[in-house]
């Protein structure tokens, strides 16, 4: 039969994705799962595509700041945004989440979802890792992409379920991901109705609607699907509440962790400048979660 994970080498990490899949999909037995369960759910930075040195958002982020200073020339007495426009990125990510939430407020609001959609196309089109110089959607992880098409080919329905903005990941997670629109769930920032030139938009208003990350995870997993996944894949603390949620469920299941371990390939860290894994790291083998090593589990890193 053709090897369906051409990039996961032989071991215990391939074997029990392997195995899994063969549980839930064998019919008469105890441990089957009817299609219309097989739910997957997965952390985009970091699990699907690179986060290192930070998330691929930040550096729209940054862009953004960048372009439209010249609009608000009080931006360069305020500190956070003054560490943008220096090139400061360690000062203007001191603040953690909620620094970035303020950057993303003054960036990402005042627009139509349009005209926000075709701002993130027209970015990704050109925009590189400052490190590999590749586009950011060509730092897209092959392994997961076999993953991905391998649990779709099994009837598994896979969805993102990320701390990244909803409407930044929805633009491309179906070229990039095969994952449709509807199956992208993200933090989001309010919307409202209007008739702008006699036209109905939606205005992206610069107030927070909800932060997908850890606890809420679990929450806007029950809240957007409706069902508990069977299987769920991430690769810091911020997934931790929705790796639990997924293997407290009846039946069969799999909780999976991308361990960035290739120095010479990707990079090599368990702490980043917006998560870290530790807790989900200590609780992996109390739960029987599979810990991927990339310098180990991956023969090919990048598609």
């Amino acid at each position: 039969m053709t090897d369906p994970l051409p990039c996961w080498n032989d071991g215990a990490a391939k074997q029990a994705i392997l195995d899994f899949v063969a549980q839930v999909t064998t019919s008469h037995s105890s441990t089957f799962v009817p299609p219309n369960h097989r739910i997957a759910t997965f952390d985009n930075d970091g699990t699907l595509w690179c986060e290192y040195p930070m998330y691929v958002q930040a550096f729209f982020v940054f862009d953004r700041i960048k372009a439209l200073a010249p609009q608000y020339p009080e931006w360069s007495d305020q500190e956070l945004f003054a560490s943008v426009l220096k090139g400061d990125v360690k000062s203007a990510l001191a603040g953690g989440e909620h620094a970035l939430v303020e950057l993303v407020m003054a960036t990402h609001a005042g627009m139509t979802t349009d005209e926000f959609t075709a701002i993130v196309r027209d970015w990704l089109a050109t925009a590189k890792h400052p490190t590999t110089q590749k586009l950011f959607t060509e730092m897209v992880y092959r392994p997961m992409l076999e993953l991905l098409d391998y649990l779709r080919a099994n009837d598994f329905k896979t969805f993102i379920v990320s701390g990244g903005g909803v409407e930044f990941m929805r633009p491309w997670a179906e070229q990039v991901y095969g994952i449709p629109p509807e199956q992208v769930i993200g933090s989001s920032i309010k919307t409202r109705f209007e008739m702008r030139d006699r036209q109905p938009v939606i205005v992206r208003l610069p107030e927070l609607l909800f932060f997908d990350d850890k606890e809420g995870k679990p929450a806007a997993i029950q809240h957007y699907i409706g069902r508990r996944p069977i299987a769920a894949f991430g690769n810091s603390d911020g997934d931790l509440q929705m790796l639990q949620w997924t293997s407290a469920g009846t039946g069969a299941s799999l909780g999976l962790i991308v361990r960035h371990t290739d120095c010479d390939r990707e990079f090599a860290y368990d702490k980043s400048a917006m998560g870290s894994l530790e807790k989900a790291l200590v609780e992996a083998p109390q739960q029987d979660w599979v810990v991927v090593d990339m310098q180990h589990d991956w023969n090919r890193i990048f598609a």
